[in-house]
């Protein structure tokens, strides 16, 4: 079963809370999103350590029920 683009944002925002998180959904299978994700909560952070707290966030569903996700983050 796929997951909800809201249930992706609503994940991300309980870890990170102060993202600002879009998801756009890419093949309309409801199992390929693409996430911009903007946190001052970044700062510091490298790139690597920011998609590792996204990923982190999803609680290991990528690969399972979360297929592919492309992910984009910025310091806001």
């Amino acid at each position: 079963m796929p997951m909800a683009a809201d249930d992706i944002a609503t994940m991300i925002r309980d870890a990170i809370p102060d993202a600002q998180v879009e998801i756009t959904d890419l093949a309309g299978d409801g199992d390929h999103y693409a996430a911009k994700v903007t946190a001052a909560s970044f700062a510091g952070l490298s790139r690597v350590k920011q998609h590792q707290a996204v990923y982190a966030a999803l609680g290991g569903r990528m690969g399972g029920v979360l297929h592919a996700l492309q992910l984009t983050t910025a310091i806001s």
